[in-house]
């Protein structure tokens, strides 16, 4: 048997982790398995419809690596793969339950339905058109009478199926309600779309989050009654905000797009998303997409809850910056320099070199090198420094040789810089840890720095340099 899962998102804004963590999931187990993993745009809920959101869709998955065999895009013979094309299809079926008597034709107005509400504000319907005859039925829809198409749950028993995840889980019927299969105008509600359409598509692996465990009975009533197989179910534990809130794609937590605007890799959130939830039986934690797909398996998935640390995606992105090469490291800074306050002021490639083993996230570049438009008066007690032993007094000796022998430099590069300063120390009666930090603090001002003393001093270039230490010797001077 060939394994097909699917994601079915609905166009309603961006891509929550938890949907996103949903069509990953889905996605490894397909090709683990040597499957197929489906796409279908669930966009039957027109008031929730979201302009763009589609597309929104589309490029989350490419960007964090999730190909999709069959879709809107890519007719693998079980299409259309968007519901609201597929309206005749659902009402065939309607009528089709209907006949089986696993489903009925419901008139009642909104007022009625209303009424139903009880004093805890709970509204269960009650089967109020569930005996009404066919001729009946028959002459008020000619009339043009508005109906919808319920459900017909049993009153007593219990719908049983064992989930791959959680095990056997059991509902009492009574429990459920009979729910709106076919609305008034024809289209479906996700209870009835979704059985239909992973009937139709050969769907034989259902993944899903746990708010869909208690209500899996309802769906598998309908495959009953059709006489369908049903599907295996995989279904999700949440993601948490801390321990008492889930992510709330309501509240904006945890967008797709806006983490990748923060300069985490796609693949370094692809990598941690994985983790929650899951964990490979090595328990390595830093994998690629085809790692994932080698490792991946139900018994690695939690029943348990897990919490989105982004303290620890933070770190997880870093292992992957760390192993870009220079070239690549810089493409991804760019943007971010060009929201910084060096924007056009200085070479990128030299920023990326002191950057390029320093960076968590590329977001946090503008926090680091704004330093070098921010510069003026600052603490002399900078220059003193415990582990070097640079005193004031030291600190002056050295930005005043530093001045006389970088004034004469032609070639100003790192290298130059660094074996010209270095070679003035022992003229000088200083060491060379003395004399980089106090040159370090006399062209930043700053106590911690991307970079050292003369991988600054080759960013700002000779002119700036050479006015900063002449900024910090009158400073040192003056105190």
């Amino acid at each position: 048997m060939e394994i097909r899962t699917r994601f079915a998102p609905s166009p309603t804004g961006f891509m929550h982790i938890g949907n996103l963590r949903t069509a990953l999931y889905a996605y490894l187990y397909a090709r683990h398995s040597g499957g197929k993993f489906i796409l279908r745009i669930e966009d039957t809920d027109r008031e929730r419809y979201v302009d763009g959101a589609v597309e929104v869709i589309y490029n989350t998955l490419r960007t964090a690596g999730i190909e999709h065999d069959e879709g809107p895009d890519k007719d693998g013979g079980c299409g259309p793969y968007v519901q609201s094309e597929r309206k005749e299809i659902y009402k065939k079926y309607a009528e089709r339950l209907v006949e089986l008597g696993g489903a009925y034709y419901c008139f009642c107005t909104k007022e009625r339905l209303e009424s139903l509400t009880d004093a805890n504000g709970v509204r269960k319907y009650d089967k109020h058109c569930l005996n009404l005859g066919k001729e009946e039925v028959a002459a008020r829809i000619a009339a043009g009478e508005p109906y919808v198409i319920r459900q017909n749950i049993p009153a007593t028993g219990k719908g049983s199926y064992t989930d791959l995840v959680y095990g056997e889980i059991t509902v009492d019927y009574e429990d459920l309600e009979d729910n709106v299969l076919l609305k008034s105008d024809g289209m479906p509600t996700y209870n009835f779309a979704n059985v239909v359409d992973d009937h139709l598509m050969g769907i034989t692996h259902v993944i899903r989050g746990t708010e869909y465990l208690s209500s899996t009975p309802k769906y598998n009533l309908i495959y009953d009654s059709f006489g369908w197989k049903r599907p295996q179910y995989m279904h999700l534990p949440p993601i948490m905000k801390d321990e008492k809130r889930k992510l709330s794609k309501r509240y904006g937590d945890a967008n797709f797009e806006d983490f990748v605007k923060k300069g985490y890799l796609p693949e370094a959130i692809v990598n941690f998303i994985a983790l929650l939830g899951w964990s490979p039986k090595n328990n390595t934690e830093k994998m690629n997409m085809a790692e994932l797909i080698n490792s991946f398996g139900i018994e690695g998935i939690s029943k348990s809850s897990s919490i989105f640390d982004e303290v620890k995606m933070r770190w997880l992105n870093c292992q992957y910056v760390k192993e870009l090469d220079l070239q690549t490291f810089n493409r991804y800074a760019v943007p971010y320099y060009e929201k910084s306050k060096v924007k056009g002021k200085y070479d990128y490639m030299k920023l990326s070199r002191i950057l390029s083993g320093r960076t968590e996230i590329f977001g946090d570049i503008p926090d680091h090198v704004n330093f070098l438009e921010e510069y003026g008066p600052f603490d002399v007690a900078l220059f003193e420094h415990q582990k070097t032993k640079t005193t004031r007094e030291i600190a002056l000796k050295a930005i005043d040789g530093a001045l006389s022998a970088l004034s004469g430099l032609e070639e100003w590069t790192n290298d130059g810089i660094y074996a010209l300063l270095g070679g003035l120390c022992e003229g000088l009666g200083i060491k060379k840890g003395q004399m980089f930090w106090a040159v370090r603090i006399a062209v930043s001002g700053r106590e911690v720095t991307p970079g050292g003393a003369t991988e600054l001093a080759e960013i700002l270039g000779k002119e700036e340099t050479l006015r900063r230490l002449e900024f910090a010797k009158e400073l040192l001077s003056n105190r």
